[in-house]
């Protein structure tokens, strides 16, 4: 993908157009097949399953069955590289994998729609987890597909109608089949979800090509084959493999409860209820959670190590399929390929760490129903309407333009919090702040979609893209997890003569239900809270600070590179 800007700016309608192209409509299709199974599995099964009867524990454990999508980087080279037979030379090379995923996730919930979860529950999971594998599989290569059917200044409108049909596939997922479940029963809500799948069979029939795709091959020169030895070698190295995955999964999910339940089944229960217990530990649970990041990654990087000395086709295989895109990466970007990294971890960081919003509305004196109104029917419209803005943008203005406008945008909105903190429970500033924040937020995300397809190089575009779009919420999710104390913080310290004391002013003149449960909740009084909020929603503009000049600085460091990054050394 390019990453250079074009010439010169498009007009209006010329960006407008390029929504209205074939490539962009078939992404609305796709982006509907890829949003459909995650939340059959991830939410509305949970309604099936409590329904049944069963315990909020069991149905919590299956939300494991969406750990694929935190793991789908580590199969995403086998994307790459492994043809489909007799589909692959008649539909090319990622339309046969669409193909094949689609046709699967239906057998999925084909398979969920005829069990009982209280006479086979463990069918049933098993079932999910498959839908989960193979509806993660299918982003890789709709991703991948994206990527490459489209120049970079038509990204940001691929990645909108992506976003587009994802949301819309969201809310049938979660309406249709409660609804239907009523009067048909779940079974057939489920049968009906799985036909549904065929409108993304029609976005893939109605798919232009792809450019011939290239399938790097892995070199065994110089490797002398032994299947004794390499028999013993794939197991041992297999058997790293999956135990680092699950110990990297589980932290990016935030869920221990496979692995818990592995160190339980091996004789140890008090070890494995020690382990859940830590990983969800408040608040510095999320710094065991990367501490199974880091351990997993580490573990799996050895998996993937040949063996000092000694050629094996195990080594070569596992070597050169994970670590080829990375070196390509670092060899097209040379020494802007850190800050590249880096601005992909901490371009969203603002929107992160906004993980504590239900608890202000609330406190700030809204009614629930207010701010599920508000929340779901504004914010949803408010940010399909950013989405379609940033692919606009993308087109309108190139790439990086748009990027920075991005960075820029998520900040300023977040001091509108601050801002709203100060006016009480006005039903209109409420609605007003969450329409900008929901508009920044979705130009920004698109932006960030296609700077990362950009990114790509040629015949590593779904492992490359798997690896960025894994990456850029680990940071967020990490300092995330500390919001809620920088405001019980920030509140203390406006009491008395604190360092915040002076902004209690600004909550002299609100009504009594703002803040009221105060010094119940958090033991400081109302205007204090009030005070810590405005405190972390400017903490929260200031660490957008960081995107905003890594943006910058690889705006200016990569102007002069070559699209895609410099061509690597051979």
């Amino acid at each position: 993908m390019t990453t250079s800007e074009p010439a010169q700016k498009k007009s209006a309608l010329a960006a407008l157009a390029v929504f209205g192209e074939r490539r962009a409509l078939v992404m609305l299709a796709l982006g509907f097949a890829s949003g459909l199974p995650n939340l059959l599995i991830f939410d509305t099964l949970s309604a099936w399953l409590r329904d049944a009867g069963l315990s909020l524990e069991v149905i919590a454990f299956f939300g494991l069955a969406t750990l694929a999508y935190s793991l789908k980087f580590l199969w995403a080279p086998l994307v790459d590289r492994a043809a489909i037979p007799f589909l692959t030379p008649r539909l090319g090379h990622r339309r046969s994998w669409m193909l094949v995923c689609q046709a699967l996730v239906m057998l999925g919930l084909v398979l969920i729609s005829t069990a009982d979860p209280r006479a086979a529950l463990g069918w049933m999971a098993a079932a999910a987890v498959f839908v989960g594998f193979v509806s993660a599989t299918q982003d890789i290569v709709i991703d991948a597909w994206r990527i490459e059917a489209a120049a970079s200044e038509k990204q940001g409108a691929m990645a909108a109608a992506y976003q587009w049909g994802y949301r819309i596939a969201m809310i049938v997922a979660g309406v249709v089949p409660l609804a239907l479940s009523e009067y048909a029963g779940w079974n057939l809500s489920y049968g009906l979800m799985a036909g549904l799948m065929l409108f993304g069979v029609l976005g893939v029939l109605g798919a232009p090509r792809e450019a011939q795709h290239v399938m790097r091959p892995i070199p065994t020169e110089g490797v002398t084959a032994s299947p004794a030895r390499d028999l013993v070698e794939w197991l041992a190295r297999l058997s790293l493999f999956v135990l680092g995955a699950l110990a990297l999964g589980s932290g990016l999910a935030a869920n221990a409860g496979l692995l818990s339940g592995i160190v339980s089944g091996l004789g140890l229960p008090s070890a494995g209820e020690a382990l859940k217990a830590a990983w969800t530990a408040k608040p510095y649970g999320v710094f065991v959670q990367l501490c199974g990041v880091l351990s997993g990654g580490a573990v799996i990087v050895l998996a993937a190590f040949p063996i000092p000395g000694a050629r094996t086709l195990p080594g070569r295989y596992l070597g050169v399929a994970l670590g080829e895109p990375l070196a390509n990466f670092f060899g097209r970007y040379g020494r802007s390929a850190g800050l590249i990294l880096a601005l992909i971890c901490v371009y969203r960081l603002s929107d992160f760490v906004l993980n504590i919003m239900n608890p202000f509305y609330l406190d700030l004196g809204f009614e629930k129903l207010q701010i599920a109104e508000v929340r779901k029917v504004l914010g949803v419209v408010m940010s399909v309407a950013g989405v379609g803005l940033g692919g606009f943008a993308v087109a309108r203005l190139g790439l990086m333009r748009a990027l920075i406008i991005g960075a820029f945008a998520v900040p300023l909105s977040n001091l509108m919090f601050a801002w709203l903190a100060t006016q009480g429970p006005q039903l209109w500033a409420l609605s007003l702040v969450i329409g900008i924040d929901n508009v920044a937020s979705g130009f920004a995300g698109t932006c960030l979609i296609a700077y990362m397809s950009s990114l790509t190089g040629e015949g590593f575009t779904a492992t490359q893209y798997a690896l960025f779009s894994s990456l850029y919420a680990l940071l967020g999710k990490l300092i995330a997890s500390q919001s809620g104390r920088i405001v019980e913080g920030a509140a203390a310290a406006a009491e008395g003569a604190g360092p915040f004391a002076p902004l209690r002013g600004l909550f002299a003149n609100l009504p009594p239900q703002a803040f009221a449960q105060a010094l119940e909740k958090s033991h400081v009084s109302a205007a204090a809270l009030g005070s810590g909020y405005v405190v972390f929603f400017v903490y929260s503009a200031l660490i957008g600070l960081v995107g905003i000049t890594l943006s910058i600085l690889v705006a200016i460091r990569t102007a002069k590179t070559p699209p895609g990054g410099a061509e690597p050394a051979a």
